[in-house]
């Protein structure tokens, strides 16, 4: 039997020309930031609802407690980002590359998510409850609890990532791939519908799809 088409997400290489370096910014709720390279900046606990973020590179940025929610970054190459509560509801991130984040509790949900690369890194807590995700690829992070209950996400792979607890609750999947991750604990497993497993992540889900649907194995 020929093996399924999975559709691979569709990302496109981030390439930021002619910036100018900002390593003392004042960062303002709301305001505009376009074409700025913010080297070991520090934005924490600073009030940033709503600001938009264009064709900017962030180099070590801590956003500790900064308020976020609602923010949008677009064309943007965050490398090494860190916080350890970070803030950022609603937020909008659209051609975006994340490199090595550092992120405690990061609550990101009901945000939208387009043509995003996270690579490496380490989470204890990402939580994308309820938000849109299309064309995102997740390789090689640690994160101890993803929350993607009541998410919309199509195009989605998480590669060689280790995930303590999963929660797809609710959520609406389309080749979503998780080949090559490891798991701990999946809650909602109803909600794995849409999603692409290898052999052996689905020996450690049988008994899981078992239970789900009252089949008893004697």
């Amino acid at each position: 039997m020929a093996a399924a088409k999975v559709t691979a997400p569709r990302i496109s290489p981030i390439t930021l020309d002619e910036l100018r370096d900002e390593t003392s910014p004042d960062f303002q709720r709301g305001e505009r930031y376009d074409g700025i390279r913010f080297n070991q900046a520090a934005a924490d606990g600073a009030e940033l609802s709503g600001a938009d973020f264009i064709e900017c590179e962030f180099n070590g940025v801590s956003f500790n407690e900064a308020q976020l929610r609602g923010a949008t970054f677009r064309d943007c190459i965050l490398n090494e980002p860190y916080a350890p509560v970070f803030p950022a509801a609603r937020t909008s991130w659209r051609e975006v590359e994340i490199s090595n984040p550092r992120w405690g509790s990061a609550e990101m949900y009901e945000g939208s998510w387009h043509s995003v690369r996270i690579d490496g890194g380490k989470l204890d807590f990402l939580n994308l409850r309820g938000s849109k995700m299309m064309d995102v690829q997740i390789t090689g992070c640690i994160i101890n609890e993803l929350d993607l209950g009541a998410c919309t996400a199509t195009r989605v792979v998480l590669k060689e990532c280790t995930i303590g607890t999963l929660d797809v609750s609710g959520a609406k999947l389309k080749d979503v791939d998780l080949r090559g991750s490891d798991f701990r604990t999946i809650n909602g497993i109803g909600g794995l519908s849409g999603v692409v497993v290898d052999d052996y992540q689905l020996s450690l889900l049988a008994p899981l799809l078992a239970g789900h649907l009252g089949i008893r194995v004697v």
